[in-house]
């Protein structure tokens, strides 16, 4: 699996997840594609988890979630993946994360440390549900 992504859109997340440090915060992908997925816009979500737990938890509502596909739907897009930082913590997805991902959608997740956004890395849950598999970022330098 191969992710494309903009320089741009590649900054608006980094800004956001810079700004929710300590806490873990994120948002919907939206795009296209199968084993190569290109990523058209972000939509951020506001976290909702429990303040005491956000600064490795993350959570949205359901009404937030379907708020997000008519988004999608109105821009002429497709949900394809999940953004969110790990704060303090490696971009590699928790057992937390493995439990509440879907198979078919890329996850990107971005390592703050100290406040700045540093390493970013793409993932796909397998089928099973057993395990993720790392991805292929390819950073686009144009809009």
């Amino acid at each position: 699996m191969q992710v494309q992504l903009s320089q741009t859109l590649k900054a608006q997340i980094f800004a956001q997840l810079e700004a929710t440090y300590p806490h873990e915060g994120g948002g919907f992908l939206l795009g296209s594609g199968g084993d190569v997925v290109e990523i058209h816009d972000i939509l951020p979500v506001a976290n909702v988890f429990e303040e005491s737990e956000r600064h490795h938890r993350y959570a949205m509502t359901p009404q937030d979630w379907m708020r997000m596909e008519d988004e999608a739907d109105r821009r002429g897009f497709s949900i394809v993946g999940y953004y969110h930082s790990h704060p303090d913590s490696p971009a590699i997805p928790s057992e937390y994360d493995r439990e509440y991902a879907l198979p078919n959608f890329v996850y990107i997740i971005t390592s703050v440390m100290a406040g700045k956004a540093d390493h970013v890395r793409v993932w796909r849950l397998r089928e099973d549900r057993t395990a993720f598999d790392e991805g292929g970022l390819q950073i686009d330098p144009h809009p």
